[in-house]
């Protein structure tokens, strides 16, 4: 168990890699939320999507996930454990107006970095058309008598 890192496991290189090459920059390692005692892999904090690369045997994929023969009753129970916890992360970010996503250790990285990228460069788009410009607000204090 000692062997198991909490970050810059292989598949997360590799997305980080793929992310860096479209020109994205985010946190590595991060608490999106500081009250939220939980950490994503990959943070983008202006367009508040948290990314989490997870591990095929200790998430519980559907494809490659293959119970253990051995204690197979407390392995069970730690993954359906992982499990929950990861439906009530996404759910708890979600409530915070964030977005979760969920890329699994099998997935190609440039694949999985395309579709982060779609995310996270149209909620950028998003919050931008939903603050005002500088030459917006300066027109609506005009209108209003404050200038």
């Amino acid at each position: 168990m000692r062997a198991n890192r909490r970050r810059d496991t292989g598949p997360e290189l590799a997305l980080r890699s793929s992310l860096r090459a479209l020109g994205l920059g985010y946190r590595v390692d991060a608490r999106p939320l500081p009250e939220l005692g939980r950490r994503a892999d990959i943070v983008f904090i202006g367009a508040r999507v948290a990314v989490f690369c997870d591990g095929c045997y200790w998430h519980g994929c559907p494809e490659h996930y293959r119970p253990a023969r051995a204690n197979s009753a407390f392995w069970s129970s730690k993954i359906d454990g992982n499990r929950a916890r990861d439906r009530d992360t996404d759910d708890r970010l979600t409530d915070a107006g964030w977005i979760a996503i969920r890329v699994w250790e099998h997935e190609d990285p440039h694949d999985a970095a395309d579709r982060i990228a779609d995310v996270v460069v149209a909620r950028r788009m998003a919050f931008r058309s939903a603050t005002p410009s500088r030459d917006e607000l300066r027109d609506a204090r005009q209108l209003s008598g404050q200038d």
